[in-house]
């Protein structure tokens, strides 16, 4: 956690330390976050701050495990009078923010698994496995490939497919052609990129954060 060269003083360092708590509190499970602060002391006691730029690993947020994360913020109004008081930070205003996160296979196939993300693992096995549902992910080469436990105990179903950024959601799509589904994304958030780097799987876009 720190404050660039224009963000120092013991205000925003109040700040950034309030901020990391906030985030974290969003977050079922964060291993490593850092924090930097873009503004000046001036700005923030105006109630202004120009901006935020977090990175994060081993995140999980509303089920989903993410394996980094890299994002800025837009403007963010703030309020510093919680603060002085000892109460935790408060955001009255929504705000923008871009940036990249990224999934490994494995805790993908993890966060389909939960509860909350069973109906995109069976719309997706509906549509794209022989309507078995989704049970684990894997990359291979340029490719995810989505396999499905087989229903007489056999060799597992899967599908090789490609993901790409589509209308503002993600598309996955079957190499043989037969499908392609879009997958339900949140008026709120914006994927602009998706591809395969390695073994992460990466989203790239925007998205408007509602306190």
């Amino acid at each position: 956690m720190a404050a660039d060269s224009q963000a120092s003083g013991p205000v925003l360092q109040l700040l950034a330390s309030a901020l990391q708590l906030w985030v974290r509190q969003q977050c079922q499970a964060v291993q490593s976050l850092d924090i930097q602060l873009e503004g000046s002391a001036l700005g923030l006691l105006r109630g202004r701050l120009q901006g935020v730029r977090l990175q994060a690993t081993q995140v999980v947020y509303q089920g989903l495990q993410l394996e980094r994360a890299e994002l800025r913020s837009g403007a963010i109004a703030v309020q510093l009078g919680h603060l002085w008081r000892g109460q935790p930070l408060e955001l009255d205003q929504a705000f923008t923010v871009r940036g990249l996160v990224g999934f490994t296979a494995s805790g993908l196939s993890q966060s389909l698994g939960r509860p909350e993300w069973l109906p995109l693992a069976e719309s997706l096995g509906e549509q794209l496995l022989e309507g078995q549902r989704v049970t684990a992910f894997r990359t291979e080469a340029a490719h995810l490939v989505l396999s499905a436990a087989a229903a007489d105990g056999g060799r597992p179903v899967e599908c090789r497919t490609t993901i790409g950024a589509d209308g503002g959601t993600i598309a996955i799509r079957r190499l043989d052609g037969a499908a392609v589904v879009h997958l339900p994304m949140d008026p709120a958030i914006r994927i602009e990129r998706a591809s395969l780097e390695g073994e992460l799987i990466v989203l790239e876009g925007e998205a408007l954060v509602s306190p």
